[in-house]
């Protein structure tokens, strides 16, 4: 291990309801960090009501590594999904490590990248003029071995960054920014996150996606959510972290997605140039980056 201190950060609310990994999430990150600072979310100032998510993970992680805090998630701070930047940085705040791992609740690294970022960690050191890591990106959908990928989503991102650089959670906690809103310097590495954020089971999914809805809309949608096959879906054919054996085995769907009509709309075609452009070059036409990459 690098002699510089790493701390893990996440946060989490209705875990065990909206069928997170969560727990797995944190035991893919615990090999690289030193200490892993885990922001818990109530429903209620007092602390009080969570739906046994505090409880489990508290069960689970005993060890003095473990730093677990409550925060309440104000109901006002419902615009644009600012409550979930606002949490990270709860949680980021805790953080006593020079550098800091990011993982979201439905978020797992791979045991075989494991050692990728920390030798990355360890040209962050000689190399202070950066100050994050930008991670590749397999996006699951509807299954979990179904693989979205298309410029409709983000192939790249923040999730380790330098501490003590006045570096905050941006906006909906996609990414990172420095305080004064500039695009923070980055690396980026062959690691990868696996996001299973759309792979839960139709009915979970439905939950969890007017639970999302409600923290960026006053008036959130009441529509029941539906897999749809669309544009950008493929196999996935790599190997899942070992941490997400038994999650993907529980949750692994029943519908068959590739076997749904293609929903395509006209404004698809501007996806379909661009994804073979993508094929072709290796460049991602209108690729918007939320941070600035650097040698």
């Amino acid at each position: 291990m690098t002699q510089a201190l790493i701390s893990g950060f996440t946060f989490i609310k209705h875990g065990l309801d909206l069928g997170y990994p969560i727990r797995e999430s944190i035991e893919s990150i615990e090999p690289l960090c030193d200490e892993i600072v885990v922001n818990v979310g109530f429903d209620d100032p007092e602390l009080k009501k969570d739906d046994g998510t505090w409880e489990y993970l508290n069960d689970h992680f005993g060890h003095t590594k473990f730093k677990f805090i409550k925060s309440w998630w104000d109901p006002k701070l419902r615009k644009d999904g600012l409550i979930l930047s606002q949490q990270t940085n709860i949680a980021l705040e805790q953080c006593r490590g020079k550098y800091c791992q990011y993982i979201q609740g439905d978020e797992a690294l791979h045991e075989d990248d494991l050692s990728i970022i920390h030798d990355s960690v360890i040209d962050l050191e000689k190399n202070t003029h950066l100050d994050g890591l930008v991670f590749d990106y397999i996006h699951f959908y509807g299954n979990v071995d179904i693989q979205l990928y298309t410029r409709r989503i983000y192939r790249q991102e923040m999730r380790l960054i330098r501490n003590f650089k006045d570096i905050v959670s941006w906006k909906d906690a996609q990414g990172f920014r420095y305080k004064n809103e500039s695009k923070i310097q980055c690396k980026k590495i062959p690691a990868r996150i696996f996001h299973y954020g759309w792979a839960r089971k139709e009915q979970v999914m439905a939950t969890k996606v007017k639970a999302m809805d409600k923290l960026y809309h006053e008036n959130p949608d009441q529509q029941d959510f539906v897999y749809k096959r669309m544009w950008g879906l493929r196999k996935f054919t790599q190997t899942h972290p070992s941490v997400m054996e038994e999650w993907t085995t529980k949750h692994k769907n029943d519908l068959d997605i590739m076997s749904l009509p293609l929903e395509f709309k006209l404004k698809d075609l501007n996806l379909v140039v661009s994804d073979a452009w993508e094929n072709l070059t290796g460049h991602r036409l209108g690729e918007y980056k939320n941070f600035k990459l650097r040698s």
